[in-house]
């Protein structure tokens, strides 16, 4: 480790790659040093960044010069580069949802386990300040009984088509984001899931994949939840969340398009702090493996409840594809 600095290798300059990497520039705790990515067109429009770049994950790791590893590849290679970070050494910080099954979620915790390095998972939404407010109110009681949670996440527009066909469709894509919220302001565990979605799809040639859906869930300690997702949204991304107790009813919009990406970028920022910090031997304050297991749990579970997101599901194999 060199310094105060905690010196990342990141894996995978995709979408959210480089939402991380606009994250974190200029920022003195926490630097992305290198970067593992397949493509050459990727790896070129980082020239002017000054990373230590990289083609595949091994060279990444035989290079050193890092402290820890921020894995951004698709979602179906997550269990296979924790494997191959955590047998060499290194803490990591990996995107949601830790794989597209739970399969491949406890293969990474199983690989953490044996290399006996931190794993923490990457739902950010825990480190927006708003969201801590409400969940230490939810905590204290001050809502009273709950009777309902809703978690709305709607993007602006749809992903790239490649992407979609590597993320196991809506609900394992952003639907996990909802299900790990939902457990952590309450504090109570996913029971039953079912789910609808709408048949409109703006892309003829997506397959076990939908624009919108929706997921009713009862929770352990009493409450209900409603996870509301959909691909086109006027504006930009948005997220929020509503709460209804006995004793009061909060909504927060942490992510509005009016003020675009900063909320997220703010959240990552602090994640990555957090996750330098559990590196070094303190205490987690991110989401667990366990935590990402259970929300890959009841993705799946609502998946299932879609017929044409079925063939999603079929199509996973937790042994297929190839780390970069």
């Amino acid at each position: 480790m060199s310094g105060d600095v905690f010196r990342l290798g990141l894996i995978g300059a995709g979408r959210m790659g480089r939402t991380h990497l606009r994250a974190l520039a200029g920022f003195v705790e926490v630097d992305v040093t290198a970067v593992a990515e397949p493509s050459a067109v990727a790896r070129a429009a980082l020239a002017d960044t000054g990373l230590r770049r990289y083609e595949t994950v091994p060279q990444l790791l035989d290079a050193g010069g890092i402290d820890g590893v921020l894995i951004a590849a698709p979602s179906d290679l997550h269990a296979q580069i924790v494997g191959l970070v955590a047998a060499a050494g290194l803490p990591i910080l990996c995107e949601k949802p830790c794989g597209v099954t739970t399969a491949d979620a406890l293969r990474a915790a199983d690989a953490a386990q044996r290399g006996g390095v931190p794993l923490q998972i990457a739902y950010w939404r825990r480190y927006v300040p708003d969201l801590q407010v409400l969940h230490e109110r939810i905590q204290q009681g001050e809502l009273g009984d709950l009777h309902l949670v809703v978690c709305y996440q709607w993007d602006g527009q749809p992903p790239a088509r490649l992407f979609r066909a590597h993320s196991g469709g809506i609900f394992i894509d952003m639907g996990v984001h909802e299900f790990d919220q939902a457990r952590w302001l309450t504090g109570q565990q996913i029971e039953q899931v079912t789910a609808v979605a709408s048949p409109l799809v703006g892309d003829p040639e997506v397959v076990a994949d939908v624009d919108s859906a929706q997921a009713l869930m009862t929770l352990s300690g009493g409450a209900s939840g409603v996870v509301s997702l959909g691909r086109y949204f006027p504006g930009g991304d948005m997220a929020r969340v509503e709460v209804f107790g006995t004793h009061g009813a909060v909504r927060v919009d942490f992510l509005d398009p009016k003020d675009g990406e900063q909320a997220q970028l703010d959240a990552l920022r602090r994640q990555a702090e957090g996750f330098a910090a559990y590196a070094r031997g303190g205490p987690p304050t991110g989401a667990s493996i366990a935590d990402a297991v259970q929300a890959l749990d009841a993705a799946t579970r609502a998946t299932a409840a879609v017929p044409r997101l079925r063939g999603a599901l079929d199509g996973l194999d937790p042994t297929k594809g190839a780390a970069p």
